[in-house]
């Protein structure tokens, strides 16, 4: 797999206040980080790999094209901005990997034969294990 660099121009960072449990710190600091990078109009995408990640990664883009990653796991905005760098840099490493194509395979004709005389072998057990019809 080739390492992909994202440019730091096209990253989008947005800090906000982290929600939930934390007291004060929470309620005065800006410490959740959002980063956002847009698929669409990137220039450091050749143009397979942009369909492959409009692609893979649909259910993540909004209508412009942008990819959205947020973390808050820190209390440190700079950490927290590593971090969904970080997240953001694996989704797409993720979305660039091509699935290998599967070879098709024949099966040997004498698996066929044993599949086939198993299954006729069974299916006498069982028929012997039946009561005797009343004919």
């Amino acid at each position: 797999m080739a390492t992909f660099l994202l440019p730091e121009t096209e990253l989008d960072f947005r800090a906000s206040r982290s929600g939930g449990p934390g007291g004060q710190h929470v309620n005065t600091s800006s410490t959740r980080v959002e980063v956002r990078w847009n698929v669409r109009t990137s220039a450091a995408l050749t143009p397979g790999q942009r369909d492959l990640l409009l692609h893979k990664l649909a259910s993540k883009l909004d209508a412009e094209g942008w990819v959205r990653v947020v973390a808050s796991d820190s209390r440190s905005q700079l950490r927290n901005k590593e971090a969904a760098r970080e997240r953001l840099h694996s989704l797409v490493a993720r979305g660039l990997v091509v699935p290998k194509r599967r070879r098709e395979t024949r099966i040997p004709k004498i698996e066929k034969v044993k599949r086939l005389e198993q299954k006729r072998r069974r299916s006498g057990v069982k028929r012997d294990r039946r009561r005797p019809s009343d004919d």
